[in-house]
């Protein structure tokens, strides 16, 4: 009997003891991860600040076959939430607290363990890096109870530890997918139509046709600044007229132009100059995505003036028309591009 009551109390005092070094552990844990993705920083704010896109990119997806995720009418901004269901991974829900365009989102999350609800902040940094790409910060922090404490003793790493592969995957994952979202793209004819034509200010020039959009960014800013410069009104999206094409050298000769309301009489030294634009009779191409796919709507374009028996008008030159461009939206999904190629 004695050894019995040895024994147990030495279990007892091994029960306090491990008690008393749990109960000594610093229960607050920290863990983040950052990457760069090539990226507008508005458009992986909007990605992130969206639950209903969680399930394309988040990390856990693919770790359970029987995940079930429940939206409520609010899924983005402050306020919104999301929650899921699973016997692999448990329950749990995501509440934004805080969302601030385009730069930061601070969120709460609950996990349902049987241990009891495990709530902790998860926050995301958004940082713009050349224009082009944005720095995209990731973080969870939160103070464990005295049970979770306990459970985390006995496993061979630390919560940190386990969510830091979890939170590089989730990185990689939204990369991916922002990247696919961007290359989205629609060409559509719309064929035949009218174009009112009008006043335009423009700046000219040649140059191969790799370097065109290069060339386009600095001279549209050009005629802009002149427009404002001398108080004119500007009556339309901007545009390009290309007065030749010539695939066969890879050279063409083009204007940038904004649209204004009245002719315009420019100083002869002046590299800003204004034109006319007349109404005629056109085929109407719209692409809705990115600058890259221009060659493929111009080709649509041309391919129905052929299959149609239209006849081309030599005399007057294609042009398009950058209905949405980067400026009004950093998604190049979301850019619409209207071509216009004159017929008789």
């Amino acid at each position: 009997m004695k050894i019995i009551k040895y024994l147990f109390f030495l279990l007892l005092l091994v029960i306090i003891g491990g008690a008393v070094y749990v109960a000594t552990i610093d229960g607050e844990f920290q863990v983040e991860e950052s990457r760069v993705i090539e990226a507008p920083d508005e458009l992986l704010f909007n990605t992130v600040n969206e639950y209903k896109t969680w399930e394309k990119w988040g990390p856990w997806m693919d770790d359970s076959d029987d995940l079930i995720m429940e939206y409520p009418e609010k899924t983005s901004g402050a306020g919104a939430s999301y929650s899921w269901k699973s016997e692999i991974q448990g329950d749990g829900m995501m509440e934004t607290e805080k969302a601030v365009p385009f730069t930061s989102i601070d969120q709460n999350i609950v996990f349902v363990t049987p241990m009891g609800e495990s709530k902790s902040d998860v926050y995301w940094k958004f940082e713009k890096i050349d224009g082009k790409k944005t720095k995209v910060t990731w973080g969870m922090k939160g103070k464990q109870s005295f049970m979770e404490k306990a459970f985390w003793v006995t496993q061979d790493s630390t919560i940190s530890q386990m969510l830091r592969p979890m939170y590089q995957k989730g990185l990689e994952k939204l990369d991916n997918f922002t990247k696919e979202e961007m290359k989205k793209y629609a060409i559509n004819v719309d064929g035949v139509t009218e174009h009112d034509g009008g006043y335009y200010m423009y700046s000219a020039t040649a140059s191969s046709i790799a370097a065109i959009q290069e060339k386009m960014s600095q001279m549209l800013p050009a005629v802009n600044a002149y427009m404002k410069q001398n108080n004119l009104p500007q009556t339309g999206m901007p545009f390009t007229i290309y007065n030749t094409f010539n695939e066969e050298q890879g050279t063409s000769i083009f204007s940038t132009a904004i649209p204004t309301r009245d002719k315009v009489v420019t100083p002869k030294d002046s590299d800003v100059l204004c034109d006319f634009l007349p109404k005629q009779k056109v085929v109407k191409t719209t692409l809705k995505g990115d600058y890259a796919n221009l060659k493929e709507a111009w080709e649509a374009g041309y391919k129905y003036i052929t299959e149609n028996g239209l006849a081309l008008n030599e005399n007057s030159p294609a042009f398009e028309v950058y209905r949405v461009e980067p400026t009004l939206q950093p998604n190049p999904a979301e850019w619409v591009t209207e071509i216009y190629i004159p017929i008789q």
